[in-house]
Formats: structure tokens, sequence, C-alpha cells
């Protein structure tokens, strides 16, 4: 009996780790393809060439600097409109919202999370694109500024679920411990459970900016779909590119093995490198709190 259980726990614990081994055996295979794919644009194109402010393939333009730009400006514009829209939804639902109101609003922040995105381009095109042309007297209302705010709205259920969890799994003796040192309910909120829940919120926060970065149908669909150099703050009402709108438009279009394709798959690479980057100065983020808060501790 005792063998049989053993042998079960072994077989188990190792196709655990099998499970575990997998994910990164398939980011590396990932990576590998990008590499095989992207590599050859370097010789091919250029680095001179990738670095122009032109993106126009028809004439062997590829410069993909108007495209970096967009996706940062409209990935900030992001941010911007996520985090503290996020971060503030899951403190009320956390610690201030009373329960019936909590069990109402955590269901449809999870929902909305799971709408699809073409649907929301749907309703930028439809309903936020327009009143932003008139409300902003724009010439077009497909601008980054647009993409921005639909962005913000998509990454807002990822931050809010992952915070509000965070929040969630801090003791309640630190709440009680700040109350009765004299502490009001926001002086608890704020300099007790948002520090001590620090690291999950950081995580949540990168995961919807990670998502943010990542997204395609909704960018593309109202943005403007224009490669032009994003440098100014102005450029946020105008209309830009990003490199998964480019990726998602172009690679049906273009011939296997051409030069379009293997730059197209280099946009890819560096995609996957800006998202590793995210991940992982908030991995180093989160690991050097969690050492200055064991070091407080001890």
């Amino acid at each position: 009996m005792e063998k049989s259980l053993s042998l079960r726990e072994f077989i188990i614990t190792r196709l655990i780790q099998a499970s575990g081994y997998s994910a990164i055996l398939f980011v590396a295979l990932i990576f590998f393809f990008l590499l095989r794919e992207g590599l050859p644009t370097l010789s091919e194109v250029g680095v001179t060439s990738l670095l122009n402010v032109r993106w126009y393939p028809i004439e062997d333009y590829f410069g993909i600097l108007p495209l970096l730009s967009g996706s940062l400006i409209v990935t900030l514009g992001a941010a911007l409109v996520a985090v503290p829209l996020g971060v503030g939804t899951a403190v009320y639902i956390s610690e201030i919202a009373p329960r019936w109101m909590r069990e109402i609003l955590k269901p449809l922040v999870e929902l909305l999370g799971g709408l699809p995105s073409v649907v929301l381009g749907f309703l930028g095109i439809l309903i936020v694109s327009p009143f932003l042309r008139v409300f902003l007297d724009l010439p077009t209302g497909l601008t980054a500024f647009t993409g921005s705010l639909l962005l913000g709205g998509i990454a807002v259920p990822t931050i809010v679920s992952v915070a509000e969890d965070a929040l969630d799994a801090v003791p309640r003796a630190f709440r009680e411990g700040a109350w009765a040192l004299g502490a009001t309910h926001w002086q608890t909120i704020w300099r007790v459970t948002l520090p001590a829940a620090k690291s999950g919120v950081l995580t949540g926060v990168m995961l919807g900016i990670g998502r943010a970065i990542g997204e395609t149908m909704t960018v593309m669909m109202v943005t403007g779909n224009a490669p032009v150099l994003a440098v100014k703050l102005g450029s946020l009402f105008h209309p830009v590119r990003t490199m998964t709108a480019t990726i998602a438009a172009e690679m049906g279009e273009v011939a296997n093995g051409s030069q379009h394709y293997h730059v197209l798959f280099f946009i890819g690479m560096t995609l996957f490198l800006i998202s590793l980057l995210v991940n992982v100065i908030a991995s180093s983020v989160i690991f050097q709190s969690k050492k200055r808060a064991e070091r407080v501790l001890s």
C-alpha cells in the first residue's frame, strides 16, 4: 500500500514538474521561431533602414520607429487611464464597498475582462470616436487618445482582479493594529493596506500593461492606422499605428520569405523583448520589495 502511494506521489510530482517546465519550453520555442524568421531582416534590410521614420513596404521603406512610437504612446496613455482607475476600484471593492455591493461589482468587473476586444473596437468606432471628434474638435476621432481610452478599459479588469485579491490577502490584524493606534480608515488604506499588498498590486498593474501592449484588434480599429512618428504630446490626438496592428493588418498579404515577411517577424520579436523586459522589471521590483519587507519584519 505504501509503495503504491509513493509511486502515485512520484508520478504526480513529475507531472507537475513537467507542466512547469513545459511553460518555459513553449516560451523558448516561440522566441526561437521569432529569431529564425526575424533575424534575416538585419542582413536583408539593415539596421539603418529599420531606424528610418517612414513605413511604406510597397517602396521598400521599413522604418519601424513610427510603429514603435505609436505603440509606446498608446500604451502609456492606457496606463495613465488604467492604473489609477484599476487600483482605485480594487481599493473600493476590497476596503470600502458593503458586502452586497462587492458581490455585484466583482463579477461585473470579471465579466468586463471577458469581453472580446473586437466588441470594444466596434463600440470605439460607433460611440467613442465620434464623441471625441465633436467634443475635442478634432479632424478625426480615430486617434491615439481613443486607443488609449479603450486599451485602458481593457486593462482595468485585469488590474482590479489581481489587486483586489492582493488587498484581500492582507491580514485583518494589520488594519486593526492601525485603528488601535488612532489611524483613520483612509490612513489605514493608504499607509498600511496598500503598502502590505504592494507586490500583488504591482503584479496586477504589470499584467494590465502587458495586455495593453499586446492588444491588436481594438487599436487596429480605432487608432487610424497612420504610420506617423509620434514624438510630441499633440501626437496623442492624431492617428497612429501600433506594431501589433501592423502585424495583423499586413501578415496575410505578404509573400512567404520576402523582406516584408521577415520585417513583420522582426517587429514581433521586438514586441516579445519589450514584454519580457516589462516582466523582468516587475519581477525585480517585487523581489526587492519582498526583501525589504523581510528585513523590516526581522
